[in-house]
C-alpha cells in the first residue's frame, strides 16, 4: 500500500536529461542534470548516490516511480530496465507515471491546460487536462503545433512543456517548464496511478515511428530551404 509515508526512488529518463529522485518523510531529494547519451552510464551510480546520502537501501524502499513515456525510445527503456532490474531481487511493485500527466501536474487547479513536449521529427507529444478536476481531456497524442486545437467545448487554456522552448506557434500561450521527481512523487502518492509488479511494467508510446528515412529527411531539408 503507498502512503503518504510511502519511500519511494523515482527515475525519469524521456528527455536527455537524467532525473532521479529519493522521496521519504515527505520530502524529494532530487537529481537533475544534462547527460546526453550518458544516461545508461550514470543512472546507477546516481541511484546509489541518493540511497547513499539517505542511509537506505533498496530493499527499505516501498516502491520504484518510472516515467512511462511519451519520450525519448531509448532513454525510456533505459529507465523501465533499470527500473524492474532494481524491483525484481527486492520484491519492489513499480508505478507508471505517463510523462504528460507529470507535465500537466506543473499548471494545478485550471480547467483546461495543455501539456506539450518535443517529440522530435517538428512533432509534439502533447494532451489536454483538467488539472482543477484531476481529468484529463484527450487521448495522450503525437502531431505537428499546427494541428493541436483546443478541445471541443473549451475555449480558452494555457500551457506547459519544453514544447514552449521550441520556435514554433501553439494555439495557446505557456511555459517552457519540465517536471522533476518531486512532480512524479506527488502523482504516484495520490493514489491515481495502480502499482504493478515488474514483470507487468510496460511503457507509453504513441508513436509506430521513431525516426524518418534517409528519403524523408531530404524531403524535409528541401522543404524548408524553399519555404
Amino acid at each position: 500500500m503507498i502512503s503518504s509515508n510511502s519511500r519511494l526512488l523515482i527515475i525519469d529518463t524521456s528527455t536527455n536529461y537524467l532525473s532521479l529522485g529519493l522521496h521519504q518523510n515527505g520530502h524529494t531529494h532530487s537529481i537533475y542534470e544534462a547527460v546526453g547519451a550518458k544516461q545508461s552510464e550514470l543512472i546507477l551510480p546516481r541511484i546509489q548516490q541518493l540511497l547513499d546520502t539517505a542511509n537506505l537501501k533498496l530493499a527499505q524502499l516501498n516502491a520504484i516511480v518510472y516515467a512511462q513515456g511519451p519520450g525519448a525510445f531509448t532513454g525510456l527503456r533505459i529507465g523501465l530496465g533499470v527500473a524492474t532490474g532494481l524491483a525484481l531481487p527486492n520484491n519492489l511493485p513499480l508505478i507508471g507515471i505517463p510523462c504528460l500527466d507529470a507535465v500537466a501536474a506543473l499548471a494545478p487547479d485550471q480547467p483546461c491546460v495543455l501539456a506539450a513536449t518535443d517529440a522530435r521529427m517538428n512533432e509534439l507529444f502533447f494532451a489536454w487536462y483538467d488539472t482543477r478536476n484531476h481529468k484529463r481531456l484527450s487521448d495522450y497524442q503525437v502531431d505537428s503545433a499546427d494541428n493541436i486545437r483546443l478541445p471541443a467545448g473549451q475555449h480558452t487554456a494555457s500551457g506547459v512543456g519544453n514544447a514552449y522552448a521550441l520556435d514554433i506557434t501553439l494555439s495557446v500561450s505557456g511555459q517552457n517548464l519540465m517536471p522533476g521527481a518531486q512532480q512524479y512523487a506527488q502523482l504516484a502518492l495520490s493514489g491515481r496511478y495502480i502499482p504493478t509488479d515488474a514483470a507487468h511494467a510496460s511503457l507509453l508510446y504513441v508513436r509506430n515511428k521513431i525516426a524518418l528515412t534517409a528519403t524523408e529527411q531530404a524531403a524535409r531539408r528541401a522543404a524548408n530551404q524553399t519555404a
